[in-house]
């Protein structure tokens, strides 16, 4: 059997207004320290976050990319979106600098992925063929689930410069890119996984840390 990731859903339109956004952005550059990242239930993270089109103005926009590449260092991360800091802007931050295992590397297709951020992104698959891997979100903590994904996407994103953008990714770089995207349309992991293999951290680190997922498989009893 293979399982195809579900259609990509939105949540409800953000009720912010362009003022509304801009003056939650500005409080958070205000703050001195690091925002706190919104946990699921929190209907910013169900909700269509708005495409960004002037609400900040550049040295705004910028500042708040560092702050949302600080916090997602700080948590830590691969990826992070701005609802995830309250802010209802279709923006996200992504990199993935850390070493993992060899053989889990090689299994999911993980390379290292150079700091990025895009803003109004939209991704289309690329083939038929998707990869299914735990995976976890900052905005969950302390659970991951497994979640089938494309295994290789277009991404379509303006750079924070104004620059629009189509670049190809695959493998576990793929995933990111649909995980953060993900989160500008109100959708979580979670909407997406088999609840089945839903773990806590503990218990993934105990049982279901290899490269595969299919030991999780047969003894959760989920398919894919």
């Amino acid at each position: 059997m293979t399982h195809q990731p579900p259609p990509e859903a939105s949540g409800p339109a953000t009720d912010y207004n362009p003022i509304q956004i801009r003056d939650a952005v500005r409080r958070l550059l205000d703050a001195e320290e690091l925002p706190a990242i919104v946990q699921a239930g929190h209907p910013v993270l169900r909700q269509l976050a708005a495409p960004y089109d002037g609400q900040l103005d550049d040295v705004e926009l910028m500042s708040l990319v560092d702050r949302m590449r600080e916090a997602m260092h700080d948590a830590p991360g691969v990826g992070l979106a701005a609802p995830q800091l309250g802010i209802p802007l279709q923006l996200a931050v992504l990199e993935d600098k850390y070493e993992i295992d060899p053989a889990s590397a090689a299994m999911r297709h993980r390379e290292q992925m150079e700091f990025f951020a895009i803003v109004n992104p939209s991704y289309r698959p690329l083939g038929t063929e998707v990869a299914s891997f735990y995976e976890g979100c900052l905005s969950v903590n302390g659970y991951q689930a497994v979640v089938t994904r494309h295994r290789n996407v277009e991404l379509r994103y303006t750079t924070p410069r104004g620059e629009a953008v189509e670049e190809w990714f695959s493998g576990w770089q793929a995933r990111i890119v649909q995980h953060e995207t993900d989160h500008l349309h109100g959708t979580l992991y979670l909407d997406r996984a088999e609840i089945r293999s839903l773990s806590s951290n503990a218990e993934h680190a105990a049982r279901w840390a290899a490269p595969d997922v299919d030991e999780a498989r047969r003894a959760l009893g989920f398919l894919l």
